[in-house]
């Protein structure tokens, strides 16, 4: 163990084996990543010991944690959309505007009255914890369940808020720097800070835009290029004007997220692995230089003011953000009680901190102590209660009855529609634009892009989603996608295409638990049997059984043509037709069939 303690390698490989251990613990727990990771960081430091940062990075750690920061600060920015903010309701825009004025007015005088921080320390405290994020707030969407309306809102005001209160830290960050000086450099340094951010900031954004913009580098160096450019752009700013490069990269990052025909989807998928590495580690590193005897400092004043923000802070920009929302007081109520802190708040406030100590700031020693015990009590305390509140208040969804479909084939396509037209919420997920676009044509709900990348696990509602269904040509992707939504919606909830007798071939078999997961409709309904039938101009078609036209009269009538897909019963519920389970269908059931033409009728399957 002592070799371990003094061995620099060993520690890095023991902090990388502890963060990816953290994200898995989260993702089986269906908790906010940062709990554990900020929890572990908190194990190996002030409570064994086992890890010191100070000691094992030495002067390198200031840079480490300042280009970690920019990183995640210029990935939030590149999902800052300004339709985003008139494009997701009135509730959405508030929560993100005079919301987050709301929470900084009563976190700032809470904590400089209540803590005794300096005025500058606890407006930056105030900025800090406007910040909620998708990161916190999804894995508790799905697992307390709200209504699609408290769902969205919360969902969107994460992803919008993420940017905008990470510029107000910065902004209010900028000017405590600026005002550290003499008092009449104070606006004139503030002003220089600004005017290089911005400036650096979107000329950077503008020029790697155009660079993507118009393919000027191959699709395999986007993602290092434009991290790349970024981190320069941040070292750049810095050695202009001290401290101006968080500005930039933000600045830059909303830059490129509204500039005209540049999807940056793609660019974010960087953030996908360097997230559970990189920042993974991270948390645990800034954790880890947390003192327990700064806690104690906290005292109960820390209470005092963490009441202020849950109770006073949050319901209060709730009620002033709600008029023209529609939104009942029901609704209103539970919007009021979730708004964990996420990633943003602690990864910026170990990052001032540290650079804070460097000028003596009376207490700036309390900011992280401080914002890492909002973060754990919002994520721990919402996230035990609001599933019983939600049941108290009314506003759980119901059970989910909607339907991913992961392809998005012409038959897809018909199938969804059909479902649609029965009430039935459906979405449809591919990678292909052009199922995608088709769908949209046809007004249906659709994801463009992987449906397990975290890009979707964040942006893509499936609060509704009962049962997946595998339609897809990929067969590299579909069984990654049958996992990953298995383990979120429960066994038995992912349904996909048979293989037919492709299975017979060696190198096309697949695993016996795979296999049994692969029984939709019926053995013969292979992608390539369904795709065939549509385009020889094969129906969905629904018919009712009564007690004069039987299921014995329905097979009579229809024969091979019909290939059944699923039925409802009297009440309106769906049962998906598979090779292992027959119901037992009856008077007034539907059965809804592809119908092949009579001229098909009679061809070799496969």
């Amino acid at each position: 163990m002592q070799q371990i303690l003094s061995d620099p390698m060993a520690l890095l490989v023991m902090v990388g084996i502890v963060s990816i251990a953290c994200q898995y613990l989260a993702f089986m727990l269906k908790l906010p990543a940062i709990l554990p990771l900020l929890l572990a960081g908190l194990a190996l430091g002030p409570l064994t010991g086992v890890l010191d940062p100070d000691a094992l990075f030495g002067d390198l750690l200031f840079p480490l944690v300042s280009l970690a920061v920019a990183i995640i600060l210029f990935e939030g920015a590149l999902t800052l959309k300004f339709s985003d903010l008139a494009g997701h309701g009135t509730m959405v825009r508030n929560l993100c505007t005079l919301g987050a004025l709301v929470t900084f007015l009563v976190a700032t005088p809470a904590a400089h009255y209540v803590l005794g921080m300096p005025m500058q320390l606890a407006a930056l405290f105030g900025a800090i914890v406007t910040v909620t994020g998708p990161t916190v707030i999804v894995p508790m969407l799905r697992s307390v369940r709200p209504n699609s309306r408290i769902s969205n809102i919360l969902r969107w005001e994460g992803i919008v808020i993420d940017p905008i209160g990470a510029l107000l830290a910065v902004l209010v960050y900028e000017f405590v720097v600026a005002s550290h000086g003499a008092l009449e450099h104070t606006f004139l340094t503030f002003l220089k800070v600004i005017a290089i951010g911005f400036g650096i900031g979107s000329l950077m954004g503008y020029f790697v835009g155009s660079l993507l913009r118009h393919n000027w580098v191959p699709h395999y160096l986007r993602n290092t290029a434009v991290l790349t450019l970024m981190l320069g752009a941040y070292a750049a700013s810095n050695l202009m004007t001290h401290e101006s490069g968080l500005l930039t990269v933000t600045v830059m990052g909303i830059w490129m997220a509204n500039m005209k025909d540049l999807d940056v989807d793609d660019i974010l998928e960087f953030k996908e692995t360097l997230s559970v590495l990189l920042i993974s580690a991270l948390f645990i590193l800034l954790a880890a230089r947390v003192e327990f005897f700064t806690l104690a400092q906290l005292g109960w004043g820390a209470l005092v003011v963490l009441a202020a923000i849950i109770f006073v802070a949050r319901p209060l920009s709730v009620f002033l953000s709600s008029p023209g929302s529609g939104l009942s007081w029901r609704e209103l109520a539970m919007l009021s009680w979730i708004a964990p802190r996420g990633i943003v708040a602690a990864a910026v406030s170990a990052l001032f901190a540290l650079k804070l100590d460097s000028f003596g700031l009376p207490k700036s020693e309390l900011l992280v102590p401080m914002v890492f015990l909002v973060i754990i009590a919002t994520v721990v305390l919402q996230s035990l209660t609001s599933k019983p509140i939600a049941k108290l208040l009314g506003v759980r969804a119901p059970y989910p009855n909607g339907y991913l479909l992961f392809g998005g084939g012409k038959f897809a396509r018909m199938l969804a529609k059909d479902l649609m037209e029965k009430d039935v919420p459906v979405r449809i997920a591919d990678t292909n634009w052009d199922t995608i676009r088709e769908a949209r044509m046809d007004n249906i709900p659709t994801y463009y892009g992987n449906p397990i990348s975290e890009h979707a696990s964040l942006t893509m509602d499936i609060s509704t989603v009962g049962k997946v269904l595998v339609l897809s040509p990929y067969k590299q992707l579909n069984p990654l996608v049958t996992y990953h939504f298995e383990h979120i919606l429960g066994e038995g909830a992912v349904l996909g295409l048979s293989h037919g007798t492709q299975e017979g071939r060696a190198s096309h078999k697949v695993s016996e638990e795979y296999a049994k997961k692969l029984e939709l409709f019926s053995e013969s309904a292979t992608y390539s049997r369904l795709a065939s039938l549509v385009a020889k101009g094969a129906t969905i078609k629904t018919t009712r059984l009564t007690e004069a036209f039987t299921i014995e009269d329905y097979r009579e009538t229809y024969g091979n043509r019909a290939t059944q897909l699923y039925a409802l019963d009297p009440q309106g519920r769906v049962h998906i037709n598979t090779i292992s389970h027959e119901f037992e269908l009856q008077a007034d059931w539907q059965i809804v069939s592809l119908i092949a033409p009579e001229a098909v009728v009679g061809e070799g399957r496969e």
